[in-house]
């Protein structure tokens, strides 16, 4: 089976630090999971962080409950992480988190996924038929949960802005 590549760009309105301190807590893994996955963090707390931190969590993928460890095998504070599973669905899933600073002010994302599905043929229709999709859906969720977390309210509808 080949691999797969998935890449979201995301930028947001909050500086670089203040994003990435958010992104790579483990502790927010919990904001940043559609509750659609019941996602369980399985690994005591309070959770590791930085290179080599190990998570075992559990989470239900089309109503199959499957657990999942990722270690983090790079941690560059303040500019990139990347977790791989080491046990769980994917045959590969290696994940690159950069976060860089945007002109003007602000954090841009960068999430890169290579992932691929094992078992044969059944992977290759699974794949075809729902995980990229359902892989675009759980990363457009957590974009609206970073918007919701980054974004400062908008001023419409405050007193004396009506018309600005």
């Amino acid at each position: 089976m080949r691999e797969e590549v998935f890449i979201a760009v995301q930028d947001l309105p909050s500086p670089r630090a203040e994003v990435f301190g958010f992104f790579s807590d483990p502790a927010n893994l919990e904001v940043l999971t559609p509750p659609w996955l019941r996602f369980e963090v399985l690994t005591s707390r309070p959770l590791p962080r930085g290179e080599g931190a190990l998570f075992d969590y559990r989470i239900t993928v089309r109503g199959w409950p499957l657990r999942w460890r990722t270690l983090i095998e790079t941690f560059v504070p303040g500019e990139r992480f990347v977790d791989r599973q080491i046990a769980g669905p994917y045959a590969l899933w290696h994940h690159t988190h950069r976060f860089e600073d945007l002109p003007g002010g602000g954090t841009r994302m960068t999430d890169t996924v290579r992932y691929r599905v094992g078992w044969g043929l059944a992977g290759r229709i699974a794949t075809a038929l729902w995980v990229r999709r359902d892989i675009a859906r759980i990363f457009e969720f957590r974009k609206r949960a970073l918007e919701e977390r980054f974004t400062p309210p908008s001023a419409a509808g405050l007193p004396g802005t009506a018309g600005h």
